[in-house]
């Protein structure tokens, strides 16, 4: 008989796959899934010193066994977590899964995201036993490199896919989205991430011979209050405002009686579809120009941002939390980024669901154990209404 949620999930929180490393829970995934007539794929990714872990989990349905072309529902996550932080500090031990008089089952990943991993596995059990032979197919894309860089996972399974030729059509992303309580929010998409590193090129010198020397900070100081003031866009209906934020300053030597020579200013944008990454960079060039700054400034972007508009997908999930939660779930696009912005660029409907986020990243990180059989069984319906 396949385990509870609550026992997979606690399988899985005793393995340490703090990024990039797997620490076997994808072996365990798979042991789970192959039974269930899932073609599985291990895709290993990276550098010698950064080994990433990919997982690519297909079921296919009736319709491509009869030739027909068929509709893949994709449930995707990552089995990575952050590092722990202070192990003295936790109320247990971070790596060994404690039910607390709380009701909350700690142990670092429980809400981020190894609970909803559990209950991809095991809402996919139990809608089998109810529809043993689906129409449509089904299909786990697992990464252990979501907390870190991200250069090697989804994106990478995601390459493949294009490559491929493979067509994907509805994604649950499982992501600790609830906020105060289970089932209250849904992700229907994400700001776009975009980084920037400027350089401003002064002149090093005494600082009693100021003359003698071209102060950066005080030539950037114009153009900083300009950037920091300035409304990038009103936001949408879906998205709130683009934010710009400075995140590092440094400049000088340590000493106290030298002008620095450069200034160098990390900055990042959180933008919404109401802007373009190029139509930003375009705006900040044109800021520092005006100001007759000599700089140097280079660009990350580490997302664009995404939406999925009401459709089938939002309406299922909508409907499976609320006969499965108190709650009639809000949509939202707030929050940093996810895995979803790859998949997106694959998938037409992308909605991220998951525990309430509360406790992650933190000391005794938690999840509620009496959300864990609901999430299941919300996922659960969601391929009962699309898959079957």
């Amino acid at each position: 008989m396949p385990t509870s949620t609550f026992d997979l999930t606690c399988q899985l929180l005793r393995l340490a796959s703090v990024t990039p490393n797997d620490e076997t829970c994808q072996e365990l995934l798979i042991k789970r899934l192959q039974p269930l007539g899932f073609e599985c794929e291990t895709l290993i990714r990276g550098p010698d010193d950064f080994r990433v872990t990919n997982l690519w989990a297909i079921r296919r349905g009736e319709l491509h066994k009869a030739g027909q072309v068929g509709q893949t529902f994709v449930f995707a996550g990552h089995t990575d977590v952050v590092p722990t932080g202070p192990v003295a500090q936790w109320r247990s031990e971070p790596f060994t899964p404690t039910v607390k008089d709380d009701g909350y089952l700690y142990g670092r990943g429980a809400a981020d995201m190894k609970t909803s991993i559990a209950a991809f596995v095991t809402s996919i059990e139990s809608f089998l036993k109810q529809t043993p032979n689906p129409a449509h197919n089904i299909a786990l894309l697992i990464t252990s490199d979501e907390e870190g860089p991200a250069h090697d996972g989804t994106v990478k399974v995601v390459e493949m896919l294009k490559a491929r030729g493979e067509r994907l059509d509805y994604c649950i992303v499982g992501e600790p989205t609830s906020n105060e309580v289970f089932g209250d929010m849904m992700k229907n998409g994400r700001r776009g991430t975009m980084s920037g590193r400027l350089t401003v090129k002064g002149k090093q010198g005494h600082i009693a011979y100021p003359h003698r020397a071209i102060n950066p900070i005080h030539l950037f100081a114009p153009a900083l209050t300009e950037l920091a003031s300035t409304v990038w866009d009103e936001g949408n209906a879906y998205f709130q405002p683009t934010s710009w934020q400075v995140s590092n300053i440094h400049a000088g030597t340590g000493a106290s009686n030298i002008i620095p020579g450069e200034l160098v200013v990390d900055f990042n944008f959180r933008f919404s579809t109401a802007s373009t990454s190029s139509d930003l960079q375009q705006r900040v060039h044109a800021i520092l120009d005006k100001h007759n700054l000599n700089y140097d400034l280079s660009w990350v972007i580490g997302g664009q941002p995404f939406l999925t508009e009401a459709g089938e997908l939002s309406k299922a999930m909508s409907h499976a939390i609320q006969q499965h939660s108190t709650q009639t779930p809000e949509l939202s696009t707030s929050g940093g980024t996810s895995d979803g912005r790859f998949i997106a660029t694959i998938c037409p409907q992308v909605i991220e669901f998951g525990p309430v986020s509360k406790s992650i990243h933190q000391i005794d990180e938690r999840v509620e154990v009496a959300c864990m059989t609901p999430l299941s069984n919300i996922y659960r319906d969601v391929l009962q209404q699309l898959v079957a």
